[in-house]
């Protein structure tokens, strides 16, 4: 059984306006200071107003839940010492526009404001990384061309961004979209081997598109840090146990993947555009109508998801995860995703009960 690590980035909000707030370092000096956290779990983002969280590597789902609520109140305490507010939510609901938050000091990422400034300034977006460990590079190249049909499934699932600028975008997941607009994103292309993947990569370096490889912002990549794959198309969730959901799934796509690989499987014929649009269908639409099955088209939601299930089943029994996660996404079915919840907060009650959802849930 792999073992499995989850990053998560949080925004700081005001509590009475609801804006985002740079107050990341004084809250990320507030936990450490407090023991509240310990070593490198939680790092400054992009932004000012950002913050992320890494569990350390987990063997269990109930480690990855144990160590996200630890970390969601660590952060949560620490935000209060500071006058603001943590929110597990993939796009701000509101926002100041004419006074952008400003860039968290580090020349990687004054570099990114010189280069982009509007995308920059507008990257108050948060994800949800899953990293599962691989037995080689080699081996992770081969999960990566197998499990990228999966990736809009997962994108639907995860919905949580369907605010910007105190209105509904029309699209679950905003974030994907936003994301979407730097040079190396969205979907990774398939591989002939790890070469392959190595050449592409030095060559996007080489030509100067990429400044270095944390720029390859693809919705699944390998982990140049870590012996893992990173399947990072996730919106962040609002509640913790939702993240323990996605951890379990994804690692049962990427022993599903080894063991298609192993056996010798061929790779998922797909053409590219298919792929693109059903990316794009799944941040439009989430799970309120239908999904891209990877193989039979246009389907109900619902139905995509339990094809998932019966996909990912024997991974998912040699973990033991099979209740758990079943359990979990039979509950998204019924009660939506983040991005349903917050649309309903907004219908009952504007902008400022959407803020109050997403920091209450934010604490489980």
């Amino acid at each position: 059984m792999a073992t499995i690590g989850v990053e998560e980035e949080y925004l700081l909000l005001d509590p009475v306006t609801g804006v985002p707030v740079p107050f990341a370092e004084k809250v990320r000096m507030a936990a450490d200071v407090a023991r509240l956290t310990g070593g490198r779990e939680v790092q400054c983002e992009l932004l000012q107003a950002q913050v992320e969280v890494a569990t350390p590597v987990c063997g269990s789902l109930d480690e990855v839940g144990g160590h996200l609520l630890r970390l969601r109140h660590a952060m949560a305490a620490a935000a209060e010492t500071h006058g603001c507010r943590i929110a597990a939510v993939a796009t701000p609901p509101l926002r100041d526009a004419l006074h952008p938050v400003a860039v968290t000091d580090h020349a990687r990422y004054r570099a990114m404001l010189a280069q982009a400034p509007q995308l920059v300034a507008e990257q108050l977006v948060n994800g949800m990384h899953v990293h599962v460990a691989v037995p080689s590079r080699e081996a992770g190249v081969q999960v990566l061309n197998r499990l990228r049909l999966w990736l809009p499934t997962l994108t639907a699932m995860s919905a949580n961004s369907p605010l910007w600028d105190g209105h509904d975008t029309g699209f679950a997941s905003w974030r994907t979209v936003v994301f979407g607009r730097w040079p190396v994103a969205g979907l990774p292309p398939v591989f002939r081997d790890l070469e392959d993947y190595e050449r592409r990569v030095r060559r996007l370096l080489d030509c100067g598109l990429i400044s270095d490889t944390g720029q390859l912002y693809w919705q699944a990549r390998l982990s140049e840090r870590y012996p893992t794959i990173e399947v990072r198309c996730l919106d962040v969730q609002l509640r913790a146990d939702e993240a323990v959901m996605f951890a379990g799934v994804v690692r049962a796509l990427v022993e599903t993947a080894l063991a298609q690989a192993t056996a010798g499987e061929p790779v998922p014929d797909c053409p590219p555009e298919y792929l693109q649009g059903a990316m794009w269908h799944a941040a439009r639409h989430g799970l309120s109508g239908t999904l891209i099955d990877p193989s039979e088209g246009a389907r109900r939601a619902g139905d995509v998801l339990c094809g998932l299930l019966r996909h990912i089943g024997p991974a998912l029994d040699a973990s033991g995860d099979t209740r758990e996660v079943t359990a979990l996404v039979h509950r998204l079915l019924q009660q939506g995703t983040g991005a349903d919840r917050q649309r309903a907060a907004l219908t009952a009650g504007g902008p400022r009960a959407a803020v109050d959802l997403i920091v209450r849930e934010s604490g489980y």
